[in-house]
């Protein structure tokens, strides 16, 4: 009796693993929408210092210092030489990257928000050591 049991289960296992037909056609839509976020783009050579501080991470002061870069040096020639702007490093490139064009038209129309993961744990986690440091060492003055 166990065996039947067993055969049925795994059977019912093995159909539910198989993809339904009409769930197999509707996973190439998804990807569809995705590039339209990536199309909005803000042109680094034209954009004024309002359209460039909706790129993530870029405030009002690390956009004026792209655009008076941008009047000392000249056009860019290539997005990797916004890492040349004090302000804007490794990270901060990498997260702007997606949306940062060195022609065409500025489409990016609203600040993009910034998610960097871990972001609040990597403060609350050094505030903690700190805390814990400086309890240790006032323990350790009661000689």
């Amino acid at each position: 009796m166990k065996h039947v049991y067993r055969t049925v289960a795994g059977l019912a296992i093995a159909l539910l693993c198989v993809p339904a037909p009409g769930r197999a056609q509707a996973r190439p839509e998804a990807p569809k929408e995705a590039p339209k976020e990536v199309t909005k783009r803000v042109n680094i050579n034209s954009a004024d210092s309002s359209q460039l501080s909706m790129l993530p991470r870029v405030g009002p002061s690390v956009a004026d210092r792209i655009v008076d870069f941008r009047k000392d040096n000249g056009p860019f020639k290539k997005p990797e030489d916004l890492m040349l702007v004090q302000g804007i490093g490794e990270k901060t490139f990498q997260l702007i990257k997606p949306y940062v064009a060195t022609s065409g038209d500025t489409t990016l129309k609203e600040k993009v928000s910034s998610s960097r993961s871990g972001k609040g744990k990597g403060k609350g986690g050094k505030a903690g050591k700190a805390k814990k440091g400086a309890d240790s060492s006032s323990a350790g003055d009661g000689r």
